[in-house]
């Protein structure tokens, strides 16, 4: 029991507590209201799921017998990093162009969990401190289930933000 209350703990305050996706979340929702950030919102919560199950099952290990993938991996991950600064640096405000921007899509939520930093951090954490090594796969399942509910609501509440602000300024 205090295995499952701990862990609980520690993915839901992972999961609300600023980082990039929430950051991204909270302004896609205010930009493009909730229906269309949907496919961003379930991304972060898919791409980070199958990080977390990547490297619970292996991926270190992996890394360590082969670091020209790691190496593969930083790379790419610093193409894409340098991608989306360009992608919000390049962006005009939505007041000050008339021009119909798109949200984040679910393949670009999903992928961006790679380069994510805290994700990694979460990510690594989470399977470092609460794998049971008696019980590797059903520890590693219960990770990536809790990951997954509290992220549901976490993200949810962030995505969910256009309609508290509207509510607060009018």
């Amino acid at each position: 029991m205090e295995y499952l209350l701990s862990l609980m703990l520690f993915t839901f305050i992972a999961s609300v507590t600023p980082g990039p996706n929430n950051i991204m979340l909270f302004a896609s929702g205010i930009n493009h209201g909730i229906k269309k950030s949907l496919p961003h919102y379930f991304g972060i919560c898919i791409g980070f799921l199958l990080l977390v199950a990547s490297v619970g099952f292996g991926l270190g290990a992996l890394f360590k017998q082969s670091p020209f993938l790691h190496q593969v991996l930083k790379i790419v991950g610093s193409l894409y990093l340098v991608y989306f600064a360009w992608k919000i640096g390049s962006a005009n405000s939505a007041s000050s162009n008339n021009e119909k921007r798109n949200p984040i899509t679910f393949f670009e939520a999903a992928l961006f969990q790679w380069v994510n930093p805290k994700a990694w951090v979460i990510a690594i954490g989470a399977i470092a401190t609460f794998t049971i090594q008696s019980s590797v796969v059903k520890s590693i399942a219960t990770i990536i289930v809790m990951y997954f509910f509290h992220g549901i609501i976490g993200h949810g509440y962030m995505v969910n933000s256009r309609c508290r602000l509207t509510k607060v300024t009018k």
